[in-house]
């Protein structure tokens, strides 16, 4: 059986198949390939070469022409990717038509193709998450308008805190989203441009037609013409991984949440079930998180990817050696991951299963000691806080060493029935009463969700 040399064992685990098809190298040369077409109509749109030798290299501008494999080998010598590839084209026109070849690649620089060609798959990257965030945004919204008033215990430092809703901990989630989602829209104006400068960024060698040439390139890719040339300049790109470093690690967070949740001991909230998925190669009964470790691997390796970023932006004078070439593998493997992450938490959240009643017999787990601070409130209001404090804090120590319910102690002592009516300590240590502005948290969480929709 034919098998393809690479590491693709985890690819479908990892990555979306449609990121990964954007950085193949068919995505990658197809790009650059895309460059030197543009940049042939526009160089013929303002007459500096024949509008003849246009057909034939945009003929010539067809991934599938090439071989990968020998590029890949050229590269190692060449030292950047454009240069194989830009001589293959010359060589691909030149059998064709001789005259053509003359005109390839004319007043542009390796960094151009490559740096614009990035761009270009930038920009489908971006497409592809902007898409997926949108809908997990939707998914969320849905979710946490559906819970919004199922309570689960609150856990501050890994411990029962107050009670919370399960509505308020997804809306959470979907205001990260929502956010990320406004930081794309804002970048993208500052990231889609077009990168020409030639050989130090003067455009020297196309003279008076230089600025022409740029505006008709421009428009041909639909990219922006920025104020000057970036080739060492590369704040677009890392603000670019920077944001999806934040999408990556609010994805984290949903899947670190996910899965202590999912815990034997907690078995509140849970991936959705598939046949074979979540097994153990030896324990029948295991039901892994494997959806959210994804999500919690991926927030793990993007950030050392990202520092990659950042640790290569002084780059050297006009052109950067070494710190360029970190980048061009760097940026790729966040927009895989990210992508990755994003496929799995939309099967999380569309597929949610939710076990509110073992969320209600784990909130009484402490025995009412969950709302000792809404009776703590109350009375400090008729007693004083001070000692309505110290007074909670005395029935909570005897209902643990007594391992009775906190209910039935305050009931016994009468520095608390003085005060308040078996009514009212019934009313104050049932979870529903004292979930606060949790529904408002949601509501206000969709309503955000909603004008970046509309």
């Amino acid at each position: 059986m034919n098998q393809r040399p690479g590491n693709q064992l985890f690819d479908a685990y990892f990555t979306a198949r449609d990121m990964r098809e954007v950085f193949c190298d068919q995505g990658r040369v197809q790009a650059m390939l895309d460059f030197e077409a543009a940049l042939a109509r526009a160089e013929a749109q303002v007459g500096l070469i024949p509008s003849s030798a246009v057909a034939p290299i945009e003929a010539a501008c067809s991934a599938g022409l090439y071989d990968f494999a020998a590029l890949g080998e050229a590269i190692a010598t060449a030292g950047n990717s454009a240069i194989p590839l830009v001589k293959a084209l010359g060589k691909q026109i030149a059998s064709q038509n001789a005259e053509a070849e003359r005109y390839v690649h004319l007043g542009a620089t390796s960094q151009d193709v490559m740096d614009s060609g990035l761009v270009l798959q930038l920009r489908r990257a971006l497409e592809l998450i902007e898409s997926d965030l949108a809908q997990l945004g939707q998914t969320l919204a849905m979710q946490a308008q559906r819970y919004a008033a199922t309570p689960l215990a609150g856990r501050t430092w890994l411990q029962h805190a107050t009670p919370v809703t399960l509505g308020m901990k997804i809306a959470g989630w979907l205001g990260a989203v929502t956010r990320s989602r406004r930081r794309l829209a804002e970048l993208k104006p500052r990231l889609l441009v077009l990168q020409f400068g030639g050989a130090s960024g003067t455009l020297a060698a196309l003279g008076e037609q230089a600025m022409p040439i740029a505006r008709a390139l421009a428009e041909e890719l639909q990219l922006a013409l920025p104020e000057q040339p970036w080739h060492t300049q590369r704040d677009r790109v890392v603000e670019f991984g920077a944001a999806l470093g934040l999408i990556a690690g609010s994805l984290g967070k949903l899947g670190r949440d996910i899965s202590l949740l999912m815990q034997t001991e907690a078995a509140e909230v849970f991936e959705p079930s598939a046949p074979g998925k979540g097994g153990s190669s030896t324990m029948p009964h295991k039901r892994n998180p494997v959806g959210a470790a994804v999500l919690i691997g991926a927030a793990t390796r993007v950030p050392g990817l990202l520092s990659t970023l950042f640790s290569a932006m002084p780059q050297e004078h006009e052109r950067s050696l070494g710190l360029w070439h970190a980048e061009w593998e760097t940026l790729p493997e966040i927009c895989c991951l990210v992508s990755g992450s994003l496929q799995q938490a939309l099967l999380i959240a569309q597929g949610l299963e939710v076990d509110a009643a073992r969320m209600t017999r784990n909130l009484d787990l402490t025995q009412g000691l969950v709302l000792a601070e809404a009776v703590s409130i109350v009375l400090a209001q008729r007693v004083g806080r001070d000692t309505a404090h110290h007074l909670l804090e005395h029935c909570c120590k005897r209902a643990v060493a007594e391992q009775r319910h906190l209910r039935a102690v305050l009931g016994d002592e009468p520095q608390v029935t003085a005060e308040l009516s078996a009514a009212e300590l019934d009313h104050l240590l049932d979870p529903a009463h004292y979930l606060g502005q949790a529904k408002n948290w949601v509501e206000r969480a969709v309503a955000e969700h909603s004008a970046l929709t509309a």
